[in-house]
């Protein structure tokens, strides 16, 4: 996907732009992002599924079977603030 195609699959769904944010200041487990964000634990998993699937962000214990934390990758960063910038621009 380019990045317009990006930004809009993140903007599409609130689940994963909550899931975005969450992890913008640092890595996070599922039950941290659901304690944050209030999603409840299908929503987040598969939030998750489909940004680390789309490279926005990346499992930096892959091996843990308990507790796998999540951050952002550089496109991620990137997506979330271009996305940050449209909704601002809308709600202006």
């Amino acid at each position: 996907m380019n990045t317009q195609q990006l930004v809009s699959f993140v903007l599409r769904a609130k689940n994963r732009i909550k899931t975005l944010r969450a992890l913008e200041k640092s890595p996070k487990i599922p039950a941290q992002i659901m304690k944050e964000t209030g999603m409840y634990k299908s929503h987040t998993s598969r939030a998750l599924k489909e940004l680390k699937e789309n490279n926005l962000i990346q499992c930096d214990n892959p091996n843990d079977r308990a507790y796998k934390f999540y951050t952002l990758t550089k496109a991620g960063k990137a997506i979330l603030k271009k996305a940050r910038e449209i909704k601002k621009n809308i709600e202006e």
